[in-house]
C-alpha cells in the first residue's frame, strides 16, 4: 500500500493508505476549524483499582447525521468532510473528539480532597479508521484484497502508537449498528491508545501466568487445541487461524478467531496469516448476517498485548460479539452483568455455534 500522512485544518493527522500506488493526496482541508484542545482525564477508582476516563468534551461529538452530511465520506464540491480527498481506499484520522490525546497539559495529582483518587492528563490517542468511501458498505461485504488491507493499516498504527509517549496499550475495534451505540453509520471502526493496561487484559495476563506457572503451557494455546480437537464449537478452520465459539461464551453471539501461532499483536503477523485471516473473517461475518437474515448488530475487539509488560504472556486474537440474543430481542446488561460482572447466558455455546453453521 501508499501511505500518504497529511494535516487537517485544526492539526490534526490524517494518513492515506491507497491499495494501489501512483495516488496523489494533495487535497487541502477547507474548513474554519480551531486548534483541538482536548482536557480529557484518568481517575483510578480506589475501590477497584481500574483507571476511569473523564472526558466530558464528548458530549458534543456528531450524532447520527443524514448521509448526505455524514462526515466520514470523502468531501465534495460545498461539502467539505473530515477527509478532504474526493474518494479512498483506507483512511485513518485523529479523532475529533478523542478520551485520548497527546498535548493534554497537566501533571499527575490526586482528586481534591480525596488523596486516595489519583488523577492524571488522559495522554493517549484515538484513532478513526475507515474501511471504504462507500457510504452504504459495510465490512462483510468488502472484498478479501480490501480487508487484507485493513489488515495492514491495523498493523500499522499497533505499531505506531506503541511507539506513542504515554501510551500502554493499543486497542483495534469496530462497532456496528445503532443498537451497539453506534452514532456514524459509514463503515468505520477505531483505534484507542490507552495511558494505561486495561483491566481485562490485566486479568487475562494473570490468568496466563497462572496457568502457565502451573502447567508449563499458554492457556490460549490449550484452548486452541482442544477447540480444534472436539470441532464442536468451531466455525471456521482455515491452515493459520481458527473461529469457535468460546465454551464459556457471555454473549448471546460470541466468537473468537484465533491465530495457530503465539503472537501479541497485529504488527507481528505474516503476509500469509494476514491473507489467511481476510477470508477467514469475511467467512465468519457472512455467518453472522445469516443468522436473522439481516445484518447483526455487533462489536470486533482486538486482544493485542500491552506495550511494556506481558508480551511474552499475550496472544493476539479477535473477539466479535453482539447484543443480540434473536431476531429482535436485545441482551441488556442488568443487574447481575452491570452490577456484579457475573454473566448470564441465555444460550449455550454449542447452540450459538451450531446456528452459525
Amino acid at each position: 500500500m501508499k501511505r500518504t500522512a497529511r494535516r487537517l485544518a485544526d492539526g490534526r493527522e490524517i494518513i492515506y493508505f491507497d491499495d494501489e500506488p501512483g495516488r496523489e493526496r494533495t487535497a487541502e482541508d477547507t474548513r474554519e476549524l480551531p486548534p483541538q484542545a482536548p482536557a480529557s482525564e484518568v481517575r483510578r477508582d480506589p475501590l477497584t483499582g481500574e483507571w476511569v476516563a473523564i472526558a466530558a468534551h464528548r458530549q458534543s461529538r456528531t450524532y447520527k447525521p443524514p448521509a448526505a452530511m455524514c462526515p466520514l465520506c470523502p468531501s465534495s464540491p460545498g461539502r467539505p468532510s473530515e477527509i478532504p480527498e474526493p474518494d479512498y481506499d483506507v483512511v485513518v484520522f485523529e479523532n475529533q473528539f478523542p478520551s485520548f490525546a497527546q498535548g493534554i497539559p497537566g501533571e499527575p495529582t490526586t482528586v481534591a480532597g480525596m488523596p486516595m483518587v489519583p488523577a492524571a492528563s488522559a495522554r493517549g490517542r484515538c484513532e478513526v479508521v475507515c474501511f471504504t468511501s462507500d457510504h452504504n458498505s459495510s465490512f462483510a461485504s468488502l472484498s478479501a484484497k480490501r480487508v487484507r488491507s485493513v489488515v495492514d493499516v491495523w498493523a500499522d498504527r499497533t505499531a505506531a502508537l506503541n511507539e506513542t509517549p504515554g501510551v500502554e496499550q493499543v486497542f483495534c475495534f469496530e462497532n456496528r449498528g445503532e443498537e451497539i451505540g453506534v452514532t456514524l453509520h459509514h463503515p468505520h471502526g477505531q483505534i484507542y491508545g490507552y495511558p494505561f493496561v486495561t483491566p481485562k487484559t490485566e486479568t487475562m495476563l494473570r490468568v496466563a501466568e497462572q496457568y502457565r506457572a502451573e502447567h508449563g503451557t499458554h492457556v490460549m494455546g490449550d484452548v486452541l487445541a482442544a477447540e480444534r480437537r472436539s470441532g464442536e464449537r468451531v466455525l471456521v478452520d482455515s491452515e493459520h487461524w481458527t473461529a469457535f465459539v468460546p465454551a464459556a461464551a457471555r454473549w448471546p453471539v460470541e466468537v473468537q478467531i484465533v491465530p495457530h501461532r503465539q503472537v501479541p499483536d497485529i504488527a507481528e503477523l505474516t503476509d500469509e496469516e494476514r491473507d489467511d485471516f481476510a477470508t477467514t473473517y469475511l467467512d465468519v461475518l457472512g455467518r453472522l448476517d445469516r443468522l436473522y437474515d439481516k445484518p447483526l448488530p455487533y462489536i470486533a475487539a482486538w486482544h493485542q498485548a500491552p506495550v511494556n509488560t506481558g508480551r511474552d504472556l499475550s496472544w493476539l486474537h479477535l473477539e466479535l460479539f453482539s447484543v443480540l440474543r434473536s431476531a429482535d430481542k436485545l441482551k441488556y446488561l442488568a443487574g447481575s452483568e452491570s452490577g456484579m460482572a457475573v454473566w448470564i447466558n441465555d444460550a449455550t455455546p454449542e447452540q450459538i455455534a451450531a446456528r452459525l453453521r
